[in-house]
């Protein structure tokens, strides 16, 4: 059912109680192409509200930048996404009692600063549940 160790945590500790419906890796057509092969998206959670409108999309990662982060497909994939459906994805990163979560593809940066070890300087929020609107980050 999940593609890692990772989505599998973050389905254990913050979507299965959380109270909220969810679907796991629904497909999404961002751009139907005729004869070619239409531009498909697959989030690993799909998060509805009270009223049934997608609160949360989460593509679970192992970091947020880097090799085992966002590549370029996947940014170009949710920039088309939150065009199309006029919701962002957030990317998340699950650790032991909390998750780091960033959006990309936003025309200014809107999350927490945060400087890492190597003076980098990186760009996200910590989340312990889902109970947050991601509407305030735009």
């Amino acid at each position: 059912m999940f593609d890692s160790q990772k989505e599998a945590d973050f389905y254990q500790r913050f979507v299965r109680d959380s109270g909220y419906e969810f679907d796991v890796h629904p497909r999404f057509v961002l751009e139907k192409a005729g004869t070619m092969t239409a531009i498909t998206y697959k989030p690993d959670f799909v998060i509805y509200d009270r009223n049934g409108r997608i609160l949360h999309v989460y593509d679970v990662k192992s970091s947020l930048d880097g090799r085992y982060g966002a590549d370029p497909a996947a940014k170009l994939r949710f920039n088309l996404f939150q065009r199309r459906f006029k919701k962002a994805v957030e990317v998340v990163v699950p650790r032991k009692n909390d998750f780091k979560m960033r959006i990309f593809g936003l025309s200014k940066n809107v999350n927490t600063r945060r400087v890492t070890t190597k003076g980098k300087v990186q760009f996200y929020d910590i989340m312990q549940n889902l109970d947050y609107d991601p509407a305030k980050f735009f």
